[in-house]
This record gives structure tokens, sequence and C-alpha cells, in this order.
């Protein structure tokens, strides 16, 4: 599971070092080398003009410091190089760096979108020792943005739900998810969107685990649910199809190994003890 890696240390000041890790976004896409998921070296920021005063820091992986970057929609990768999504270098990257460039584009992202104040307009400066702007003029402050969003796989003896998502970019079937909403738990919102998404009542919720998902800046926060009354009727704005599988059945293509959702449905497969490793 995608995860930050034991050997990283967040940080919040710039550091100087000869030649650091430069994660380089523009808009969702990273800066990798043409013929491999490598990032660029750090002389390759000057291509696009950038100053140091261009990049935020990310942290350090290891002794390797890492800062990051965004440039204008629209830019050109330099000759040799290529812009690509975060997805399709999942089982491509070192896993370790997959994971910090999630945290750099967030922070990247971030950058971009509060440059100026959401209140008032007014350009934000950046606060010291925290990851944070401040507008000068109101005061407003924004920090990075973090979404919560439940994932819940329903439980009915041996046998699991999993559903296709209508809007799923890789067709797999998975757990139950959606977002936390204002002034609602996350076991609230597993309630609600159990109901709303698949028409099922469920109790008996247990956490399992949460992971950073970047896309665009996501916390999944991972549960299972027993069965507690209810016959499938999905939501067909959302869900294409939803199902039992029990043991025996031929399971459907299920998300790959760094989700979180791959995590739970592999750690709750029908006649498997519940979080065998």
């Amino acid at each position: 599971m995608l995860q930050t890696p034991a050997h990283f240390t967040p940080l919040l000041a710039r550091q100087t070092h000869p030649s650091p890790a430069c994660f380089i976004f523009c808009g969702d896409e990273l800066l990798v080398e043409e013929s491999s998921p490598t990032l660029p070296p750090a002389s390759v920021a000057l291509s696009f003009g950038l100053s140091a005063q261009a990049f935020f820091p990310v942290g350090l992986l290891g002794a390797q410091y890492c800062q990051t970057t965004w440039l204008p929609a629209g830019s050109a990768a330099p000759q040799g190089f290529r812009f690509t999504r975060l997805r399709p270098l999942f089982g491509a990257m070192d896993e370790a760096v997959l994971s910090v460039a999630g945290r750099a584009y967030q922070i990247a992202n971030w950058a971009r979108t509060h440059r100026f104040c959401g209140a008032c307009a007014t350009p934000t400066v950046h606060v010291d020792g925290e990851r944070c702007v401040k507008c000068p003029a109101c005061a407003l402050v924004a920090y990075p943005r973090i979404s919560p969003a439940m994932m819940v796989l329903v439980k009915r003896g041996d046998a699991i739900l999993l559903a296709l998502h209508r809007n799923s970019p890789a067709k797999f079937f998975t757990a139950l998810a959606g977002f936390v909403e204002a002034g609602e738990s996350v076991e609230e919102a597993i309630h609600r969107e159990v109901f709303e998404e698949v028409g099922l009542r469920v109790n008996t919720l247990q956490y399992f685990a949460s992971q950073p998902w970047p896309f665009p800046h996501s916390l999944m926060i991972a549960y299972t649910a027993e069965y507690a009354g209810g016959d499938i009727r999905v939501d067909e704005s959302e869900i294409a199809e939803a199902r039992w599988f029990g043991p025996g059945d031929s399971l459907p293509i299920i998300p790959f190994s760094l989700s979180i959702a791959s995590s739970l449905i592999r750690a709750n497969l029908p006649g498997r003890p519940p979080h065998a490793a």
C-alpha cells in the first residue's frame, strides 16, 4: 500500500542542496525522463527559468532533499523529458519516490491555487515555520486542502460486496467509497454512502487503515462493516454494478496493490481469516 516511507522527514523550510530531487508539475502531470520514470536533474529547472524561490520544500527522503514547483498550463517538456500523470507511474517508479511525488503534487497544487486570497484577492505571503499562506490585508489563512473520504468493505457472512463505480477510470470492482460531508463523522458518512449507493444498512463498523491519495488531495479512511439489512439497489448515477462475492466465486479485477482498496479487499477475501496478511 502506498504510504509515507519510514525514512522520509517532512520539511517546512527550504534547504540548500547541490543536487535536490525536483518534482516539477504542470497541472497534474509530473516531469520525468522520456525513457524512464526518473526525475529530472536540478539543472533542468534552468530551462524553465525557475529560481530557487520558485521551489517549495517537501522533505528529506533519507539524505536526499526533495523540493517541488509548478509550471504554467501548456508548458512544454524539454527535449528528453515528458509530463505524465501519477497513476501510470504506479508499479513503474520506485514506490518511495512515488509516495513523495504524491505529497509534492499536493504541495505544488496548493501553492499554485493559493497565490491570492480567496476572500479579497490580495497576493498571499507564506508563513514561516508552517505549511500555510496568509493574506496581509484581511489575515485569511490557507493550509493545503485535505478532503477526507470513507471507504468501506461490506461483509455478509463469508461474502463481500464489490461495486463497479460508473466513473472509475480503471473499471475495477472495489469497495464503496465517498467523501465525508461538512458536519459529518466518518462513521456517519459510511452509513449514508452505503445506503445511497446500494440501498443497504450496515453495522459493526471496524477501522482498517488510512492512506493519503493525491488525486487530487484525498485522505482515504477504510473500514469494514457487517451487512444489517436490505436488498442491493444501486444508485445508477454512481454505481454501474454491485454484487456479493463468496467463497468459490470468481473474483473480478480488483484495484492495484499500491491502493488501500486492494489491501482492504485482499485482507478480507471470502474464506480467508479477517485481516490476514
